[in-house]
């Protein structure tokens, strides 16, 4: 299993945005999206394998969001301790999207490798993503065991 945490506030993969260049479409990253790609790509890189995983994966995502200053001290412990979770846009999933891209050719080949994915939204002091990333396989012998 390969697992890693990338610290600072998450970043959800935005819109591709489109530019006009001589007639020609050109569509691009937002900055944001593509920074935030370059920053997990590069805390990966410290967790990678190495030989790219090959075969089915699993994937999941805890994502730890900032607490709203305008929360109440009783509201932020609530959230805090995880009895409070944020249902506000970014969805989950463009989470993924974006982390699923920047793992690509540095923990696995390709992300149409990820077969299972769960992701969680939750609030915290220390906004962060919390990785794991397992073959398959493995993770149906960890099953049998238990």
């Amino acid at each position: 299993m390969i697992q890693f945490t990338v610290y600072g506030e998450p970043i959800a993969q935005g819109r591709p945005r489109a530019s006009t260049i001589n007639g020609h479409v050109r569509m691009y990253d937002p900055a944001k999206s593509r920074d935030y790609k370059d920053y997990v790509r590069l805390v990966a890189s410290e967790h990678a394998p190495a030989a790219l995983l090959e075969g089915p994966l699993v994937m999941v995502v805890n994502v730890y969001r900032p607490i709203p200053k305008s929360f109440s001290k009783k509201k932020t412990a609530a959230a805090e301790a995880g009895q409070i979770r944020p249902t506000t846009k970014p969805d989950a999933d463009n989470y993924v999207k974006g982390i699923k891209d920047a793992l690509n050719k540095v923990i696995w080949k390709d992300d149409s490798q990820i077969v299972s994915v769960t992701v969680a939204k939750f609030y915290s002091q220390r906004p962060r993503i919390e990785v794991k990333v397992q073959e398959l396989e493995e993770q149906a012998q960890q099953l049998s065991i238990i």
